[in-house]
């Protein structure tokens, strides 16, 4: 089983986070999960990164594991996310960082080129691309082009649903939704609303997991912990986030000023921006051979990726 720093709890921006720290204060990377992750996502990264010089900052972020859990669904807008990241740069006495994401850490970092501009020297980003702020709203936009069983429409508008199913049959989800090969079964997991639901509670078709049982017990204990409620609310937040990063001014939004490195992966149904070098001056982009889970499934040549471009950029 990877090895990964003990938590400490952290107040930040109103609430208490759970944070992974590793290596010698001085020059640090703010690493944050997505969903259904922890901050144990990234284990395989954060000894390469400390043995690079690194001061290693990886939230549980609000909502997740033993973090705070608002009970408020506002309390998890693009503000809120973001400003508990800024608030971990204050606590340790960090103007900037650089920062990496995948999944819900990819849009919460994006949402802090335009929120926090400021804190961040460069930006790594697995899986999710720049989201345009197009006309629409996102939720309402989902709906009408794929309507109500696509998994963020599906979360907004029957959000205990999904919540209720996955904490009766938290194993089986992330056993189901971990597996290396379910981007490419056609019957596994397709984040729709409904076939979600459906993969907790049925057993999917045989695979392996990206992680041992060791692994995926963090990460069953986690959920066991915090529940779906309160990591779904991040989806019910959309198109709030799309109304207030409408009031970002012009001169921030859709033009990202920090180098960024974007990975995608093959076989992740998360599709790619052709436009995002439009959005982002100095970009380099990468392909895996994977799905979803980017940094568990090619720990090594993620791990590479990120080594490589912070030699040349950060």
């Amino acid at each position: 089983m990877t090895e990964f720093p003990p938590a400490t709890r952290i107040t930040t921006n109103g609430v208490e986070l759970s944070v992974h720290c590793a290596g010698k204060p001085g020059k640090p990377i703010v690493l944050c999960h997505g969903w259904p992750e922890l901050a144990y996502s990234w284990r395989y990264q954060v000894q390469p990164l400390v043995d690079a010089g690194f001061h290693v900052i990886a939230p549980d972020q609000r909502g997740y594991a033993d973090s705070s859990q608002p009970s408020e669904v506002t309390d998890y807008d693009m503000p809120s996310l973001c400003g508990d990241l800024a608030g971990l740069l204050d606590h340790f006495g960090y103007d900037k960082a650089l920062f990496a994401g995948h999944d819900w850490g990819a849009i919460v970092t994006w949402g802090m080129t335009q929120l926090y501009p400021e804190r961040m020297s460069g930006l790594i980003n697995l899986s999710v691309p720049y989201l345009a702020r197009g006309p629409k709203p996102w939720v309402a936009f989902w709906d009408e082009v794929l309507g109500d069983d696509f998994y963020i429409v599906h979360f907004n508008k029957h959000p205990n649903v999904a919540a209720r199913t996955f904490e009766a049959n938290t194993e089986r989800l992330l056993r189901n939704m971990y597996r290396t090969d379910q981007w490419l079964d056609k019957a596994g997991p397709t984040r729709t609303g409904m076939p979600l639901i459906h993969t907790a509670t049925h057993d999917g078709a045989p695979g392996k997991l990206c992680m041992s049982e060791e692994e995926l017990a963090v990460f069953v204990q986690g959920f066991e912990t915090s529940g779906f409620e309160y990591p779904i609310c991040w989806y019910r937040n959309f198109d709030r986030n799309w109304g207030i990063l409408g009031e970002v001014s012009d001169e921030v939004r859709d033009k990202v000023t920090i180098p960024v490195l974007m990975i995608h992966a093959t076989y992740d149904i998360v599709p790619q921006n052709p436009e995002l070098g439009d959005v982002v001056a100095d970009l380099e982009t990468a392909e895996l051979d994977c799905g979803h889970w980017i940094m568990q499934e090619r720990p090594e040549q993620t791990t590479e990726l990120m080594l490589d471009w912070i030699a040349r950029k950060a």
